[in-house]
């Protein structure tokens, strides 16, 4: 497994460059991308020091206040920031992470908890972000709420997010981080950290351990 070992301060400068602005538009019009990443970044990262977990209570898909540390505390968790109407990165880091998930015992599915946290909450609603998580998999938490709420969340991950623009040609662009932290059942911390480039096979790996809270 690829994985390294980052300080801290080193890591907060580093995430906070791999931002993706991804545009919508029609459907003949071409997305707008734009990412810039450290190439030396390998599928885990593990944390020297680990995040806290963020202090979050948002929307769910059902309409429902939802509190992230108190719903997710002692289950293994994944979370990423990202928006329904993002052409690439976002259905892909989720559909890698559900497929991976699938091929898991029920059991540890059961155990694992994955939350989607939307970055563009004006056009993702509750309705709208349960209906596009079912089409990747319906056990996928989808959090909606506050913008600033959000971003402020986001921030003590060392993610950057943006409030979605338009661009001269009139599309919404938005600018998020790519990353998925994953949190320990142990001790709740955010340990491992996956940029964008983390495949079905490295969470076909690492899932297992993760969800027993140990290194990939």
């Amino acid at each position: 497994m690829r994985k390294k070992t980052f300080a801290t301060a080193a890591l907060l400068a580093a995430a906070c460059l791999t931002l993706s602005a991804c545009g919508s538009g029609s459907d003949s019009d071409k997305p707008v991308t734009v990412v810039s990443e450290d190439n030396s970044q390998q599928a885990a990262t593990v944390l020297d020091k680990p995040f806290e977990k963020p202090d979050l209570v948002l929307t769910d898909t059902r309409g429902k206040k939802y509190d992230l540390r108190e719903q997710t505390a002692g289950k293994p968790t994944l979370i990423y920031f990202g928006y329904t109407h993002c052409p690439d990165v976002c259905p892909l880091t989720m559909n890698n992470i559900a497929v991976a998930k699938k091929q898991l015992p029920q059991a540890e599915q059961d155990k694992l908890r994955v939350v989607f946290v939307s970055t563009d909450p004006e056009r993702d609603t509750p309705a709208a972000l349960g209906k596009w998580l079912k089409g990747i998999d319906a056990q996928i938490v989808g959090l909606t709420g506050d913008f600033d709420t959000i971003q402020a969340g986001a921030r003590t991950l060392g993610i950057s997010i943006d409030p979605p623009t338009k661009d001269k040609d009139g599309k919404i662009v938005s600018t998020h981080g790519t990353q998925v932290v994953a949190f320990s059942p142990k001790s709740d911390a955010g340990y491992v950290l996956y940029g964008e480039d983390a495949t079905v096979d490295d969470y076909t790996k690492d899932l297992p351990k993760l969800i027993k809270g140990q290194n990939p």
